[in-house]
């Protein structure tokens, strides 16, 4: 791992302003030299042209959010982190690293998920450089790496989940724990982007289905699940209203008259109930011209 370091470097701009007397000066003593027909003239006005050319070399620019990576013959001499106008040493080559935050949408993958079903999956990243050494010599093109390692990282979370879970509210899965996907995503990616010197800021899944080849079941799956679930609700609802039925006309009360029921009765009025209350069909009454137990 490298580590970063500031740079020896100063602001630039005094330095411009005794850049650009330098500069008046050598054309002065250059003209001085050739009306006057003196040669050995030219001896300063070469020494002060030379200072002013490397002077000029040693200047470099960084906007806001930007940081210079100042190597000597390959060596890693610091980074530069004050924007600005800037002076060092003229053999320094200067690499300029951007530390504003970035973002990016991984293309959308087909893989197959913790139970084998395949999905489609995409996230979005956003990162940004906090280790210029690292990410200048630790990796070829940090860009490129860490979009590679988020396209692989979104991959391996789909595999480590289920899409969803039918069966077993307490697995956790891409669809229903969002949250938590998310945050085991962003710890992937951090992990990863140590070796480029990138801090990941945020990361969220933006795309997620299933594959079109098992949509269509899947989703017949889930209204099934769902019908199933809502056909529950319905017939725990339906006993608590017969039994509170049946439990008021054999005690009445103030303004009724208690009607006993005997088993039979009572379990052919709990039938009949029930039939009304979950039958997805109007209900059709027969009337009974016979007598009350036929």
């Amino acid at each position: 791992m490298y580590v970063e370091k500031p740079a020896r470097s100063h602001s630039g701009i005094l330095w411009l302003v005794l850049d650009v007397v330098l500069g008046l000066g050598a054309a002065a003593l250059f003209i001085w030299a050739i009306s006057t027909e003196n040669a050995w003239l030219l001896v300063p006005a070469i020494v002060v042209a030379d200072v002013f050319i490397v002077i000029t070399v040693s200047f470099y620019m960084l906007q806001p959010s930007q940081a210079g990576v100042l190597m000597l013959f390959g060596d890693y001499r610091g980074t530069d982190r004050t924007p600005g106008l800037r002076i060092a040493n003229p053999l320094y080559r200067t690499r300029k690293v951007s530390l504003r935050v970035r973002n990016f949408t991984t293309s959308t993958s087909k893989v197959n998920d913790a139970n084998g079903n395949p999905i489609e999956i995409a996230a979005v990243v956003v990162w940004r450089v906090t280790n210029t050494a690292q990410a200048t010599f630790g990796v070829d093109e940090f860009v490129d790496y860490v979009e590679t390692q988020s396209e692989s990282a979104v991959r391996q979370l789909a595999r480590s989940y289920p899409y969803d879970s039918f069966d077993d509210t307490s697995v956790t899965t891409l669809i229903g724990d969002t949250r938590m996907v998310n945050q085991d995503l962003q710890t992937e990616l951090q992990e990863r982007a140590l070796d480029a010197g990138v801090e990941v800021i945020e990361s969220r899944i933006t795309d997620l289905a299933y594959a079109p080849e098992i949509a269509d079941s899947m989703l017949r799956r889930q209204q099934a699940g769902a019908i199933v679930a809502a056909r529950f609700k319905i017939v725990e609802g339906a006993v608590l209203m017969v039994r509170d039925a049946i439990e008021s006309l054999e005690s009445g009360g103030d303004d009724h008259e208690a009607i006993p029921l005997d088993p039979d009765r009572r379990a052919a009025f709990a039938s009949n109930l029930m039939m009304v209350m979950v039958s997805d069909q109007p209900t059709a009454p027969v009337v009974n011209v016979g007598s009350l137990n036929r």
